[in-house]
C-alpha cells in the first residue's frame, strides 16, 4: 500500500509541474525586459529560501513536537517512516543531546559509517539501519560494519542502531567486539532517557 502523500509532498509535487513555467517565463524576460528578469530572479530565490526554510524547520519540529506522549510502538513507527538521511540526522541529534559531539557523514560513500560521535576525545562510529518491517539484521550486516571500523577503533565503540531486531548469529558476533547492536526496543529506552 502507498505512502499517504502529506501536504508537503503534495506542494513540492505541485511546485515541480509549475516551475517549468516560471523557467520560461524568466527566458521570456531576459530578452523582453532585464529589469523585471532580475526582479523574478530574486523573487524566485527568496521564495526558494523561504520554502527550505518552512520544510527544514517542520520536518525538524514534526517528529520532537509531542513525543513524550506516544506510545513505544508509535514512536517506533515514525522512526521506520523517517527516510534513512532523516533517521541519520535524528540519531546524530539523539547522540548530541546525550553529550557527544556528531558528524552525520551517511550517503552513497559513507564507507559502513552513519555518524561519527565523539565524547572526551575519543571517536565512537555509528551505522543506522532503519526498516519498515520485521527486517531482522543478520551477522553479514554486523560483519561488514565491524570491517569497516575495526581499524579506526582506539578506545571507542561501533554502535549498530536498528529500527528493527537482530539475528541471534549477529548477537554472538558481536559479543566480544567493542560494538554494541541497539534495536528498537533499546532505541527507545536511549530515547525516553534523553528525554528525562
Amino acid at each position: 500500500m502507498a505512502r499517504r502523500k502529506s501536504a508537503i509532498d503534495i506542494f513540492l509535487d505541485f511546485l515541480g509541474e509549475i516551475s517549468p513555467l516560471y523557467i520560461f517565463y524568466l527566458i521570456y524576460l531576459w530578452f523582453v525586459n532585464k529589469a523585471n528578469f532580475w526582479r523574478w530572479v530574486i523573487y524566485g530565490i527568496t521564495f526558494f529560501v523561504i520554502l527550505f526554510v518552512i520544510i527544514y524547520w517542520r520536518r525538524k519540529i514534526r517528529f520532537k513536537k509531542g513525543k513524550q506522549w506516544l506510545s513505544d510502538r508509535d514512536l517506533i513507527q515514525i522512526l521506520r517512516r523517517m527516510k534513512p538521511w532523516e533517521f541519520e540526522d535524528y540519531i546524530a541529534d539523539l547522540f548530541r543531546r546525550m553529550g557527544y559531539k556528531t558528524e552525520t557523514t551517511g550517503g552513497p560513500y559513507d564507507r559502513g559509517v552513519d555518524v561519527i560521535a565523539e565524547k572526551d576525545g575519543i571517536k565512537h562510529y555509528i551505522q543506522c539501519k532503519k526498516y519498515f518491517r520485521w527486517h531482522e539484521v543478520g551477522v553479514a550486516e554486523v560483519r561488514e560494519f565491524y570491517g569497516a571500523i575495526a581499524d579506526h577503533l582506539a578506545n571507542g565503540n561501533g554502535y549498530f542502531i536498528t529500527t528493527n531486531k537482530f539475528t541471534l548469529e549477529a548477537k554472538r558476533f558481536a559479543d566480544d567486539k567493542p560494538i554494541e547492536l541497539i534495536d528498537g526496543f533499546k532505541l527507545i529506552k536511549y530515547i525516553r532517557s534523553v528525554e528525562k
